[in-house]
């Protein structure tokens, strides 16, 4: 979400702060967006009855041995066994890791609204943050998350929210009273809307939005378009459309400094973007990026310089990984900032003078803070920081003070501030642990790398158990959605009781597709190229059965969104070397998936996965998917899924669950009623935890 001019000069394409990050590998959504959280959501029959069909049921009642897990009554339960209480009681203070995400600096004072998890809660809400170590004052209270907000960027007067209903993601912008905590719709609920940033010197909103279909239920619309408006939080029923673009691929950067232009994104792939202007005032719009005949590659606009005669953005227009360059607007030369970065550039931000920008370089999967200096655009040397990977950054309007998030091994999302006058860094929130938790004693997280089928090289990320496990160890392979995104450094929360206590090795894999290592890897998985990046994981295989500490006869694949359909091909292609998987919110079919998804995200899909309206396309479609292909599958799989995910509609789990049932093939079955891509309440969460700890001591521990 875009905020006052204070906020970040570029997109952040990097993952949001995982400030529960409890749930975070099993996140499908945790990924690098290209563009910002805005470009995450670029990316039939219902199955016969099961042993049990209607909420809540499945898994109640008495099983021998001790009570049982009683799920709440929105979650469809289907062929999981009674699970035993006392799965709950061992996993509980796993359960329960919170930390916080940076949201905005408020425009004039030294305090923050922050997103958090309160204690007992069941989402994430918006605290305010009144100094370092206070205790954060609530002012939400929603059951769906509450994550992105915007301060009013003159006095701090009011508060902008976005929030969806059920996991639906057709964000709706709000007003918030901090003082007597009212609420005020200010948009149409029949779109889908997007803070895309204030203007500078009155209080107006610039918001973008596209239509719903709610493909799930049956909608369908063959032109998509994008609508830019403005609005006054305090007279929202006077909004202004300023233009209506076809397509859904705009976004928009920062408003220029005298209000008359904004920089737009126009996304076509990972690897081909635009960026162009648009007068706030007629809505006419001129290209900018690429300059006529310059390289097709990807550009991202971000803010403009104080004098409003240059933009900065993120490109990968001349070599394989996203720099910082400052575009001049007059003859379009672009200035490479960043080129001695041989990393992608995941995020930037620059106080409203200019002075200074701070950059996260995504160094190999972890992102480290650089300083450049805006004048001679030379790095600064940076202060030695705490350990941990950073996650968003922010300068306060008023002050030299930049706040950033640490993410490590050793604790979820933790906010602290820089003084970059000084240098002085100070914490300002500290990450919970239940009694008996003592994450300081997580092991590291280490890059192991091997050789694919056609030389290349693949990287991963391993998370091995303590010591006191000895023997081969079973491995958990855990693969990441997008498929443009990337495994990273990072927190892996209730994850961290299988390895530490049930001693399970786990790998994420960065398969080729995946985001981090240079523009080529990212297409290797384009189109007809889609199984080799299958072809990585059977690579995988090989690898762990070298590996005189992990045992290769049990090795359990997951993956949620794209990893679900990764999950879904590795049973197909290598059932015999696999003792289990698991499909969260995964394609089970690439034809049904394209034509069920929303349609605003349907022909930016087409791209990655090739159009379905062509029949060669078609056919090599058909043919790879798992649910054509699910006669191969011969191992257990539990199956994940929310049943408002506009992303990968639920039928696409349950045609697969149908199918294996069909072939009398073992299948869990988890849906819940209020959830969409992923799940994002802790109660929910929390059961699909626990089946999954009784799934894996059920098919890779015996």
């Amino acid at each position: 979400m875009r905020r006052h001019p204070a906020s970040p000069l570029l997109p952040l394409p990097a993952r949001t702060d995982r400030q529960d990050a409890a749930d975070a590998p099993a996140d499908p959504g945790r990924r690098r967006a290209t563009a910002g959280a805005a470009l995450s959501l670029l990316l039939g029959a219902c199955a016969s009855p099961g042993p049990a069909s209607a909420p809540g049921a499945g898994g109640s009642g008495a099983a021998a041995g001790g009570p049982t897990i009683t799920p709440n009554p929105n979650l469809v339960v289907q062929g999981i066994p009674p699970l035993p209480q006392r799965i709950a009681d061992e996993v509980a203070g796993y359960n329960d890791f919170r930390g916080h995400g940076f949201v905005d600096w408020h425009p004039i004072a030294r305090e923050m609204l922050v997103n958090h998890r309160p204690a007992g809660g069941n989402t994430n809400q918006l605290f305010r943050l009144r100094g370092p170590l206070a205790a954060p004052e609530q002012l939400t209270d929603f059951p769906d998350p509450v994550t992105q907000a915007s301060y009013e960027p003159r006095s701090g007067a009011y508060i902008v929210f976005e929030r969806s209903s059920g996991g639906n993601e057709a964000a709706q912008v709000y007003r918030l009273d901090p003082a007597t905590r009212a609420t005020t719709l200010l948009t149409d609920p029949d779109e889908r809307h997007d803070v895309a940033g204030w203007l500078h010197g009155r209080s107006m909103l610039l918001v973008s939005s596209v239509p719903l279909d709610r493909t799930a239920q049956g909608g369908r619309r063959a032109q998509v378009s994008t609508r830019f408006r403005l609005i006054d939080p305090l007279a929202p029923q006077q909004a202004r459309l300023v233009a209506e673009l076809d397509g859904g691929g705009w976004f928009a950067g920062e408003i220029s400094p005298d209000d008359r232009r904004v920089a737009l994104t126009r996304y076509l792939s990972a690897n081909e973007s635009e960026v162009w202007l648009m007068d706030l005032e007629t809505g006419a719009r001129t290209p900018l990026l690429p300059a006529p005949g310059g390289p097709k590659a990807s550009y991202f606009a971000g803010r403009f310089s104080p004098d409003g005669s240059a933009l900065w953005v993120l490109s990968n227009h001349a070599g394989e990984f996203r720099e910082l360059v400052r575009c001049r607007l007059a003859d379009r030369a672009l200035e490479r900032v960043t080129a001695h970065i041989p990393w992608d550039i995941s995020g930037a931000t620059g106080p409203e003078d200019g002075r200074l920008i701070a950059l996260q370089a995504n160094v190999d999967g972890r992102d480290e803070l650089r300083l450049i200096d805006g004048a001679t655009l030379r790095e600064r040397p940076v202060p030695k920081l705490p350990a941990g990977s950073i996650g968003s950054t922010a300068f306060h309007r008023r002050r030299s003070e930049l706040a950033f998030s640490l993410n490590g091994a050793q604790g979820p999302s933790q906010l602290f501030t820089l003084d970059t006058d000084s240098g002085r860094v100070e914490q300002w929130t500290r990450a919970y642990a239940a009694p008996g938790i003592d994450p300081t004693r997580f092991g590291e997280q280490q890059i192991v790398r091997w050789t694919s089928f056609d030389g290349r090289r693949i990287s991963g990320l391993v998370n091995r158990p303590p010591a006191r496990f000895t023997g081969r160890r079973p491995v958990l392979v855990l693969i990441h959605g997008g498929p443009e995104a990337q495994a990273t450094m990072g927190f892996i929360g209730r994850y961290n009781y299988l390895v530490q206590e049930l001693g399970i090795v786990l790998i994420q894999p960065n398969v080729r597709g995946s985001a981090g290592y240079g523009k080529t890897f990212l297409t290797l998985d384009d189109g007809m190229k889609r199984e080799d990046s299958v072809k990585d994981i059977g690579a995988l295989l090989d690898w762990i059965a070298t590996q005189p500490d992990l045992d290769a006869s049990r090795v359990s694949v997951s993956g949620g969104s794209y990893g679900g359909y990764m999950s879904l091909a590795v049973s197909v292609h290598y059932a015999d070397r696999i003792a289990s998987a698991i499909d969260i919110v995964g394609i089970s079919n690439f034809v049904t998936f394209l034509n069920n998804t929303e349609s605003y995200r349907r022909d930016l899909r087409r791209v990655e996965y090739g159009d379905e309206r062509d029949p060669a396309m078609r056919a090599f479609l058909e043919r790879i998917s798992p649910l054509t292909q699910a006669h191969r599958i011969r191992k257990p799989l539990f199956v994940v899924q929310g049943r408002n995910d506009p992303r990968v509609p639920y039928t696409e789990a349950e045609q697969i669950v149908a199918k294996l049932r069909e072939n009398r093939v073992p299948v869990w079955y988890l849906r819940a009623e209020n959830e969409g891509h992923g799940f994002a309440r802790k109660e929910n969460a929390d059961f699909q935890f626990h089946a999954t700890v009784q799934f894996l001591r059920e098919t890779l521990l015996k």
